[in-house]
């Protein structure tokens, strides 16, 4: 707190930035975050002979805007720290935003944009030499540049204490409950106020009471109406949480305990029932990411995959034959269909698929075993039962505790012994 006191805005840039990272769709946290760096800009000795790298640093955050956008996002961040006023990165800033599902953060950074180019376009000298003078002018006028401390950054004293509170990224016990209950007499306050019905949905989840943070969360998207992605993916990220946990839970239960017990066989219900609802949100979501992106075969593979694990082979087939035009997928899309046409019964398509991949890999690595054990199970199937002793002995040599090799090959030289 004395930091605060003493005019510290490096701290409270510090400070919020932590809380950014943790929830980037904060938008009063970014406000805030961009009136400290201006306030600490414009006191900030400047050097004769400085050289901004900025635009190159923009330059790189653009490059990732389609693949990784919130990875951009912090990317142009870091630039903003030094340069608040940088025309390229607030405008580049808006684009990285709206990328992510961030529809206020993109519009926030376009009103900084405009503030900043709000000069007359047409005086050539002025836009040369003058575009900080007349970005400052303009932040002036939103009450950007007259704090004396962090503190008279934000009116309410109450609002700066809680946010140096909510910058630990762990809060526990009391705290933590201190900080939800702060938070939600605001939010009864401001009911219609998104950042404060996220921010609920933060702490909830801190706590990891996700029943009550994917309220929160939904309740966010709802006052949205949908606007914001980046709400129904956190929906979906903590339904998926909460059903690792449960799946964690049921599956400790049930290897601490064994059928004679009570419980046992409820226990192993819910465990499956768990399994498929996690499995459906993958593919819901897998699905949802092929549509956006049909030509991605990265994609394609993970909704294959995906289809594979909850049992739907036939659903499979199309994606994982399309993953094989991957190269850097095509070897797992191939053993996921050898294994997809075998689940299908169709022995000799699944034979001719495995065989195929396993002569594409020289080294016996993780995926080649995989690949020569579900040949070898194959060949087991169709009554090739040499090939298919072949097929375990190559994974014998290199890797003894790999699944049930060990057993298998043991037991053929064990038939060959011959007893008295």
């Amino acid at each position: 707190m004395a930091a605060i006191e003493l005019r510290n805005f490096g701290y409270a840039i510090s400070l919020l930035q932590e809380i950014l990272t943790q929830e980037p769709q904060f938008l009063t946290g970014r406000e805030l975050l961009r009136r400290a760096e201006v306030t600490k800009s414009k006191s900030a000795k400047k050097g004769f002979f400085n050289i901004s790298t900025a635009s190159f640093t923009v330059m790189n955050a653009q490059r990732k805007i389609k693949n990784d956008p919130k990875r951009a996002v912090e990317i142009l961040e870091k630039v903003l720290e030094k340069e608040p006023y940088n025309r390229q990165a607030n405008l580049v800033l808006k684009e990285a935003a709206v990328a992510a599902g961030w529809p206020e953060i993109g519009v926030f950074a376009l009103r900084t944009y405009n503030q900043i180019t709000s000069i007359n376009p047409l005086d050539a000298q002025v836009l040369r030499l003058g575009k900080d003078a007349s970005a400052r002018a303009s932040m002036k006028r939103g009450g950007w540049t007259q704090a004396e401390s962090y503190r008279d950054l934000i009116k309410d004293k109450g609002v700066a204490i809680s946010l140096e509170q909510q910058s630990r990224l762990r809060l526990t016990g009391e705290a933590l409950d201190q900080q939800i209950a702060e938070t939600y007499v605001r939010h009864k306050a401001e009911p219609a106020n998104v950042d404060l019905v996220r921010r609920l949905g933060a702490l909830n989840e801190q706590k990891e009471d996700f029943e009550a943070a994917i309220r929160w969360y939904q309740c966010a998207a709802d006052l949205t109406k949908g606007a914001d992605t980046g709400l129904a993916r956190k929906v979906s990220d903590l339904k998926m949480r909460r059903l690792e946990r449960d799946i964690a839970a049921h599956e400790e239960f049930l290897s601490r305990h064994d059928e004679t017990n009570e419980s046992h066989a409820k226990k192993s219900e819910q465990l499956k029932a768990a399994k498929i609802k996690r499995a459906e949100i993958l593919i819901d979501d897998a699905r949802e990411r092929v549509a956006r992106n049909p030509t991605d075969l990265q994609l394609r593979f993970e909704l294959g995959e995906n289809l594979f694990d909850a049992g739907r082979f036939r659903e499979a087939l199309p994606e994982l034959q399309r993953a094989r035009q991957n190269p850097h997928a095509r070897l797992k899309a191939m053993n996921l269909l050898g294994c997809c046409y075998s689940e299908l019964e169709m022995l000799d398509l699944a034979t001719r698929q495995l065989e195929e991949a396993s002569t594409e890999i020289l080294s016996m690595d993780a995926t080649k075993k995989e690949i020569v054990y579900n040949l070898g199970v194959v060949y087991e199937r169709i009554g090739e039962r040499d090939k298919s002793l072949a097929c375990m002995k190559q994974i014998y040599e290199v890797d003894y505790g790999y699944k049930d090799v060990a057993r298998r090959v043991e037991s053929s030289y064990e038939e060959n012994i011959p007893h008295g």
